[in-house]
């Protein structure tokens, strides 16, 4: 399989194991149908443990899988199945006898991971005596790989060093690539970002380093290679989009209109508010979920907070398509149809921009945390009648 297409089968993967996870969770509490007597909640399902909460520690050995989610975890004790695990701070420090799941703000693994390792976050970190027995996928802002992968390295994000051992291929889609005076690859380095490779003179690639999904043009100029793979399935996401930009138009113009209002008069509070709320709001789920009789409410809470990420992101394509038209045409503005044309554009236009590596995450993440605010500034303060 080559490397976009396992980077993309990677992420599928990842976000199903991570749906699969909390349906889960959610069934372990239902079937506990008793509050929890702390301040967590702590399940025993055969060998399978389910844990939230506030902060977590886990000290005690786990025989079959770990599923944990809160604020701060800890994980100390050996698990002998899988884990898979959430938390604004995590860190995994006892062994895992198969395959680690794990997101949160930042993860730090430094233990030994029996199978493979599917993590993102915000910063990751895999510790000096950190050992990955399978293939290793991460994505994440800033990665530190400082122990060793038996397998394949599959990493993406902003900022990627590599300073130990790596048994197969490194396939890193990142801003920047660095390889410490420990690294020791012994496939290739396939490498897709931004500025190149920092490597120290002590660091080995035994397969060398290729510049995957690029060919150098005669000006010594990189030029994409395959560039049409995954524009066909970006195309027809964006159309969708299109399609909701016109129904929210259609159906509640004057909300939508007051959405893009708050975005351009306050954005900075807009991107903060958004940013809380798509960090809290999943917190506030968890922890319906505790409560066992809300564990319907947060399933629903789940499925609307999944649905709200896209019209964010819509409202605000169209509230920087109402902007251009009130430059350009100020009686345009007032129409559906012209809207509508000018949400496509933008919409078009950010799907372009998500093609280019970083600008294109910078530009997206600003949309759905602008749109979120935006949206919640508004049904903060009115009915969403149009």
């Amino acid at each position: 399989m080559r490397g976009d297409e396992r980077a993309t089968t990677m992420n599928r993967r990842s976000g199903a194991a991570m749906a699969v996870w909390f349906a889960a969770f959610a069934l372990a509490l239902l079937a506990q149908r008793a509050p929890a007597q702390d301040d967590h909640a702590h399940v025993r399902l055969g060998g399978a443990v389910f844990v939230a909460g506030g902060m977590l520690s886990v000290r005690e050995p786990v025989a079959g899988d770990l599923f944990a989610a809160g604020g701060h975890v800890e994980v100390d004790g050996a698990i002998g199945g899988d884990a898979m695990a959430a938390g604004g701070r995590l860190r995994v420090a006892g062994d895992v006898g198969q395959a680690l799941r794990a997101a949160g703000g930042e993860v730090i693994v430094q233990g030994r991971v029996g199978h493979s390792a599917r993590v993102a976050g915000g910063h990751i970190e895999f510790g000096p005596k950190s050992e990955v027995l399978g293939d290793l996928s991460v994505g994440a802002g800033q990665i530190r790989l400082l122990g060793s992968v038996h397998g394949d390295v599959q990493a993406a994000g902003g900022r990627l060093r590599i300073d130990g051992p790596v048994g197969g291929d490194v396939l890193a889609t990142t801003g920047q690539v660095e390889l410490g005076p420990n690294a020791r690859i012994a496939g290739k380095l396939r490498y897709r970002g931004g500025p190149g490779i920092q490597r120290d003179p002590a660091a080995q690639v035994a397969g060398g380093v290729e510049t995957w999904g690029f060919e150098w043009g005669h000006d010594n100029q990189p030029v994409p290679r395959h560039a049409h793979r995954g524009a066909t399935a970006g195309w027809i996401w964006t159309a969708g989009l299109v399609v909701l930009a016109a129904v929210l138009l259609a159906a509640l113009p004057g909300f939508q209109a007051r959405v893009g209002q708050t975005l351009q008069q306050r954005p900075g509070l807009s991107v903060l508010l958004g940013f809380v709320w798509l960090v809290c709001a999943p917190v506030a789920l968890v922890l319906l979920v505790l409560t066992v009789i809300g564990v319907p409410l947060a399933l629903l809470g789940v499925a609307l907070y999944l649905a709200l990420l896209p019209v964010a992101y819509v409202s605000a394509a169209i509230a920087l398509g109402d902007w251009g038209l009130r430059a350009l045409h100020a009686a345009a503005a007032a129409h559906w149809a012209w809207r509508a044309a000018a949400a496509a554009l933008v919409l078009a236009l950010l799907w372009q921009a998500m093609r280019v590596p970083w600008l294109g995450v910078v530009l997206g993440a600003l949309a759905v945390l602008g749109g979120l605010g935006a949206l919640a500034l508004q049904l903060r303060r009115r009915p969403a009648a149009g």
